[in-house]
């Protein structure tokens, strides 16, 4: 069964306390158990990391060579900074979907340039939860071959 890496940045495991108005009240481990349950209908295998530190993201990238067939990111606040992040998708050669909860365009400017958006086949954002979903939809689509990448 192919295998796809969910990775998770900074602070998003304060999901369901953290600003509810932009990011919901969901928990990180709801929306996972969430994504594990479509993973098993959509025939794919999930590997999920979360991390508040660049460089573990950076590894957990790295790891996924050999490993998995595609990735979904969430960046958080590194999607406007990393470049380590932003190389080290480009290096692994996976096709990756980037996602985010909140829409970034509807937010402070600083947020509305992504660092990875022209290495990743394409972004889901600002669905809550669903963007989640989405963008794992999309990446299975991708690893069977019904969607190019």
């Amino acid at each position: 069964m192919p295998t796809i890496l969910v990775l998770h940045g900074p602070n998003l495991n304060l999901l369901g306390t953290r600003e509810p108005d932009f990011y919901g009240t969901e928990t990180l481990e709801e929306i996972n158990g969430h994504l594990e349950s479509l993973a098993a209908e959509l025939g794919v295998d999930l590997m999920v990391r979360q991390s508040n530190h660049e460089g573990e993201l950076v590894e957990a990238i790295q790891q996924a060579r050999g490993v998995a067939e595609a990735i979904v990111i969430n960046p958080a606040a590194y999607t406007h900074t990393s470049v380590a992040i932003r190389d080290a998708l480009l290096a692994v050669g996976l096709p990756a979907v980037e996602v985010h909860l909140s829409n970034p365009h509807r937010r402070e400017e600083f947020r509305h340039e992504s660092l990875i958006a022209d290495v990743v086949v394409g972004t889901v954002s600002g669905f809550g939860p669903v963007s989640y979903e989405l963008a794992l939809r999309a990446a299975a689509a991708i690893v069977r071959k019904e969607l190019a990448p």
